[in-house]
C-alpha cells in the first residue's frame, strides 16, 4: 500500500472511531496535533505539517489506541521474534540497525546522550543500552555492543510484544526507522 493510501484509509478509520475532531499525540520528544477535520498532523512545536510516513504512525497509533488500547505485556522480543519479522528483516536491519551502528558503533556511549532529548532511562544491557518511551508508555529498548578484534560493533532493538496491538508489522519499520534517524 503507498503512504497517500495508508494515510486516506487511516484518516477514514480513525474518524470511524473518533467522536473529536482533534486529537494530541505525544511522540518522542514532541507533541503533534492530529485535526480530523482538515486531515492534518503537525507538530505543536514547530508548528509544521508532519511527513507522510509519521503521519501513518500517528495515525495508527491513535487507532489502535481506540480499538485495542495498548498496555505493555512486559515480555520483550527482538524484531525477528514478532510475527513476520524474519520476512522483513532483511529491510529492518538495512534501515534500522545499520544507521545505529553507523552512528555508534564506534562510540556506543555516545547513545546515551540522547537521554538528554527524549524522555528514557540507562538500561544495563548489553555495553550501552537506554530505554526510551517513544509514545506514552510504549517503550523501546536500544542496545549496542562494542565490537573487539573478532567482531564487528552490533546493535539490536527490543520491543514489548504488544507492539503489534496497535502496529502492523510494516509500521514497527516505519516507526524504528523514525526513532534510528532521531538518536
Amino acid at each position: 500500500m503507498t503512504y497517500e493510501a495508508a494515510i486516506i484509509r487511516g484518516w477514514e478509520e480513525l474518524a470511524g472511531l473518533s467522536d473529536k475532531d482533534r486529537h494530541e499525540a505525544h511522540f518522542m520528544g514532541d507533541t503533534y496535533e492530529i485535526d480530523l477535520a482538515r486531515k492534518s498532523a503537525s507538530s505543536v512545536s514547530c508548528n509544521t505539517p508532519a511527513k507522510d510516513h509519521l503521519t501513518i504512525i500517528l495515525l495508527h497509533y491513535l487507532i489502535g489506541s481506540f480499538k485495542e488500547g495498548y498496555a505493555p505485556g512486559g515480555e520483550w522480543v527482538s524484531f525477528k521474534d514478532i510475527e513476520g519479522g524474519e520476512f522483513y528483516y532483511p529491510a529492518y536491519r538495512e534501515s534500522v540497525i545499520k544507521p545505529l551502528l553507523r552512528k555508534y558503533g564506534q562510540k556506543p556511549e555516545a547513545l546515551l546522550e540522547a537521554l538528554g532529548r527524549f524522555k528514557g532511562k540507562k538500561i544495563a544491557e548489553g555495553d550501552i543500552g537506554m530505554e526510551l518511551e517513544t509514545f506514552p508508555g510504549l517503550y523501546v529498548k536500544v542496545i549496542l555492543w562494542k565490537g573487539d578484534d573478532e567482531f564487528g560493533p552490533e546493535a539490536t532493538m527490543l520491543y514489548d510484544r504488544n507492539i503489534t496491538r496497535i502496529f502492523t508489522m510494516e509500521d514497527v519499520v516505519v516507526f524504528s526507522r523514525f526513532i534510528t534517524h532521531n538518536l
